[in-house]
C-alpha cells in the first residue's frame, strides 16, 4: 500500500480502513501507540466518547469509531483510549472519506486534558485559599475551640474503647482514672465504693496504694456526691482522715450512678487551674458511660458464672444419664442371662444325664460298627454339653452384679472371656491376633472393662466388611495398664465426635451412639484415658491407658 505511506510522516496516529472495513494501512505512530487487533470492531471496544453519550440500547451509539464508519461525511469526536492497564489517554479523532476508503487520524491531546485538569483544579484551589484567607481573622478563635473540644471528644472515646473492649470492671476503672489524670494533670487519683454513713472504700488506684481504705468528705462535698453533680474545691486534704498537702491543690469528685444508685466516685487531685464549666460535659458524659460500664461488668460476671453452673451441671447430668442407661442395660442384661442361664441349664442337664446313660448302654452293643458309631455321635454331644455350659459360665461372669467394689482380675483373660462371647460376630470371617504381655493382676471393676471391651470389639467387628483383622496388644508399663485393640476396616468419618452420647456412624436401629460414651465415662471412672487414632480404609486402633499400683 505505497500509496499510504506519505501518513507515515505525520505525528498522529493514521489507520485506513477499505469498503469492508478492514485494516489496509497503520502508519508508525499508530503502531506504537495502539496494539495490533484482528478487527476494528474488536479495536473499537477500546475507544469512547469523552463525554457521556445519549442514553441508549445501541450499542454503535456508543462507539465513535462505529459512528464515523456509519457516517456518509467526514466525522471528528473527541474520544478516550483504555489500555489495558485501565489507563486513559485522549484523542482528538478525524475521519476522511476518500473513495472507497476511510482514513481515521488520531491526534493526541492526553497533555492538553491533563493541563485543563490541572487548571481547573488549580482554579479551584485559588478559590479555597481566597475563601481560607477571608475566614483567617476567625482561625485562632476556632483552633483553640477544636483544640479544646477534640481533647474532650478523644477523652470520651478512649474510655468508650476501653469499655468496649473490656469487662473486666478493675481495667476500665484504671483505665479511666489514667486518662482523666492525664487530662487534668492529677498526681493522685482514685475510686472509692459508698459505705455506711457517708463513708467510702478505696476500690482502685494507679499507684495500688491505700487499697479497702476507709474516707470520708465534709457536708459540701456529701451534698454534691448526693445530687449527682461533679465539684472542684481548692483544699488541703484529700479526704478528712488524710495527711495535709505542703500546698494548696485542686480536688475533682466525680460520682457515677447508675439510675438513681450511687455506685462511687472517682476523685482527681492536681496543682493546675481548672475551670470546671470547660469541662463539665465531658465529665458528665464520663460518670454516665462508667455507671453503665461498671453494671454491664457486674451483670456479665453474673451471667458468666451462671452458664457455668448450668454448663457444670448439663454435664453433671449427662454423666448421670450415661450411669442410668449403663446401669438400666447392665441390671437387664443380669436378670436376663440368669433366666436365659436358668432355662438352659435345665434341658442341658437333661440332656447330659440320658447322654451319660446312652454312653453306658453302648457298651452293651454286640455290633462293633454300630457301637463305634454311636460312641462318636456320643462324644460329639458331650463335647456340645460342655461348650454350653462354658457359655453360660462366660455369660455369668461377663455380667458379675454383685461385683460392684474394686477387685483385681486378669486382664488377658478378661479379654478372652469377651472374645468368647462376641464369637458369633468373628467366627471364620475376622481374625484375632493377640500380642498379650505380660500383666500383674490389676485393681478395677472387671464386668465395666469387660463391657468397654466389648463395645470396641463389636465395633471392630461391624468396620470390617469381608475377611478382616482384629489385632489385640495388652502391655504394663510406669504403672500402667495398656490395651490396644486395632482393626484394618473402614475407618471413622468423624473421630472427634464418636465419645459424643448419640453419635453412630451405623444405620437407624442398629446401632444407639451410647456404647462409646459409656466405654469412655467407665475408663474415667478408673481415672484413665481412652483415645482414637483412625485412617479411612485403612482401619482404626483404640489405645485405653489406666493407672494401676
Amino acid at each position: 500500500m505505497g500509496k499510504f505511506e506519505i501518513f507515515n510522516k505525520f505525528n498522529s496516529a493514521v489507520v485506513v480502513l477499505n469498503s469492508n472495513n478492514e485494516a489496509v494501512f497503520r502508519n508508525n505512530v499508530f503502531k506504537r501507540v495502539f496494539p495490533d487487533f484482528k478487527s476494528i470492531i474488536k479495536f473499537s471496544h477500546k475507544l469512547n466518547y469523552n463525554v457521556c453519550a445519549l442514553v441508549s440500547n445501541d450499542v454503535k451509539v456508543h462507539s465513535p469509531i462505529a459512528q464515523a464508519l456509519l457516517s456518509p461525511e467526514d466525522f471528528s469526536a473527541h474520544v478516550a483510549y483504555q489500555t489495558t492497564n485501565n489507563e486513559y489517554f485522549y484523542y482528538d479523532m478525524n475521519a476522511i472519506k476518500k473513495g472507497t476508503y476511510n482514513i481515521i487520524i488520531f491526534t493526541d491531546v492526553t497533555s492538553r486534558e491533563k493541563l485543563n485538569t490541572i487548571e481547573g483544579r488549580c482554579t479551584n484551589y485559588q478559590k479555597k485559599i481566597e475563601l481560607l484567607e477571608a475566614d483567617n481573622k476567625n482561625l485562632s478563635k476556632i483552633k483553640l475551640q477544636a483544640q479544646s473540644q477534640a481533647m474532650k471528644l478523644l477523652l470520651l472515646n478512649n474510655i468508650s474503647n476501653i469499655i468496649r473492649e473490656s469487662i473486666d470492671t478493675s481495667v476500665i476503672l484504671n483505665s479511666a482514672l489514667k486518662e482523666l489524670s492525664q487530662m487534668f494533670g492529677a498526681f493522685r487519683a482514685y475510686y472509692a465504693e459508698p459505705q455506711d454513713n457517708e463513708k467510702f472504700i478505696i476500690k482502685e488506684t494507679l499507684t495500688k496504694k491505700d487499697i479497702n481504705k476507709i474516707i470520708s468528705f465534709d457536708k459540701e462535698v456529701n451534698k454534691f456526691i448526693k445530687q449527682g453533680k461533679v465539684s472542684c474545691f481548692t483544699c488541703m486534704k484529700e479526704y478528712l482522715e488524710a495527711q495535709p498537702f505542703k500546698e494548696i491543690v485542686q480536688r475533682i469528685v466525680l460520682p457515677i450512678f447508675h439510675l438513681n444508685k450511687l455506685l462511687g466516685i472517682m476523685i482527681l487531685s492536681t496543682k493546675q487551674k481548672i475551670k470546671l464549666d470547660d469541662t463539665l460535659e465531658v465529665l458528665d458524659g464520663v460518670s454516665l458511660q462508667l455507671g453503665n460500664a461498671i453494671i454491664q461488668s457486674e451483670l456479665y460476671k453474673k451471667n458468666a458464672k451462671m452458664v457455668e453452673d448450668l454448663t457444670k451441671a448439663l454435664n453433671e447430668l449427662q454423666d448421670t444419664q450415661l450411669k442410668l442407661i449403663n446401669s438400666e442395660k447392665m441390671a437387664s442384661l443380669g436378670q436376663l442371662v440368669a433366666g436365659v442361664a436358668h432355662e438352659i441349664n435345665t434341658p442341658v442337664a437333661s440332656i447330659k444325664s440320658n447322654n451319660e446313660i446312652t454312653k453306658k448302654l453302648i457298651t452293651q452293643i454286640p455290633d462293633n460298627e454300630i457301637k463305634d458309631l454311636l460312641q462318636e455321635i456320643n462324644l460329639i454331644d458331650t463335647e456340645a454339653i460342655e461348650r454350653i455350659n462354658r457359655l453360660v459360665i462366660s455369660l455369668r461372669k461377663f455380667v458379675r452384679l454383685d461385683e460392684a467394689e474394686l477387685q483385681e482380675a486378669d486382664i488377658n483373660k478378661e479379654i478372652d472371656l469377651t472374645l468368647d462371647l462376641i464369637r458369633h460376630e468373628t467366627k471364620n470371617r475376622i481374625d484375632i491376633i493377640k500380642n498379650y504381655g505380660k500383666i500383674p493382676p490389676v485393681k478395677c471393676y472387671p464386668n465395666m472393662l469387660n463391657q468397654v471391651f466389648m463395645n470396641i470389639l463389636v465395633n471392630a467387628a461391624h468396620a470390617i466388611k469381608n475377611k478382616g483383622i482384629i489385632t489385640i496388644d495388652t502391655d504394663y508399663k510406669d504403672n500402667n495398664l495398656i490395651v490396644k485393640i486395632r482393626d484394618n476396616g473402614c475407618g471413622i468419618k468423624e473421630p472427634d465426635k464418636i465419645f459424643f452420647a448419640g453419635y453412630t456412624t451405623k444405620s437407624a436401629g442398629v446401632g444407639t451412639g451410647l456404647g462409646l460414651a459409656i466405654s469412655q465415662k467407665i475408663i474415667e471412672k478408673h481415672n484413665g484415658k481412652i483415645n482414637v487414632k483412625t485412617k479411612l480404609n485403612k482401619g482404626s486402633e483404640f489405645c485405653i491407658t489406666i493407672p494401676s499400683g
